[in-house]
């Protein structure tokens, strides 16, 4: 799946999510609240779909959705927009890590160029990793993080012997 596909499917999933928690704002305004929510029994095996979702509380009026993210279980993650609810098991979560770092990194505004203070992160140590020469030069460097997956830097024949001081200095 190419970035635009990507970007379309994320847009598409979250513009669903969004419609129907917009959708379900405006029927609780419109009828008596429901004596009970509907709950869909979901396994962690079960492959993940961002267009799944279930009806939890209503949200209160006039208030714009929030996303919350909740971890139920160990081996996956709940998160709401609004009232609507999506359970992600560990491969859904990798595809909307995926999805998000590509399109994160398509954005205008670049992350920030210095660590904030008190930046929380997980480190693989000894990850596997993966180099394949370009042929322009450049050196293709894909490293496994045990959080973010695979994820892939190009460096040019300069920066590889920068990137070499760097790991060898004492």
């Amino acid at each position: 799946m190419n970035l635009h596909e990507q970007l379309g499917a994320l847009e598409s999933s979250l513009n669903t999510l969004l419609q129907a928690a917009a959708s379900a704002q405006s029927s609780a305004e419109s009828a008596p609240a429901p004596t009970s929510s509907r709950e869909e029994a979901r396994t962690v095996n079960e492959p993940p779909s961002l267009d799944e979702s279930r009806v939890d509380e209503p949200t209160a009026l006039n208030e714009p959705p929030t996303l919350t993210v909740s971890r139920p279980q160990r081996d996956a993650i709940e998160m709401t927009i609004g009232d609507k609810s999506v359970l992600l098991s560990a491969q859904g979560i990798s595809e909307l890590i995926e999805e998000l770092s590509n399109v994160r990194a398509s954005m205008s505004v670049e992350q920030p160029g210095g660590i904030a203070p008190g930046w929380r992160f997980a480190t693989t140590k000894n990850p596997i990793m993966a180099v394949q020469k370009q042929p322009n030069g450049d050196r293709l460097l894909i490293i496994r993080h045990n959080g973010h997956g695979w994820v892939p830097f190009t460096f040019s024949p300069n920066m590889v012997i920068e990137l070499y001081a760097m790991l060898t200095q004492k």
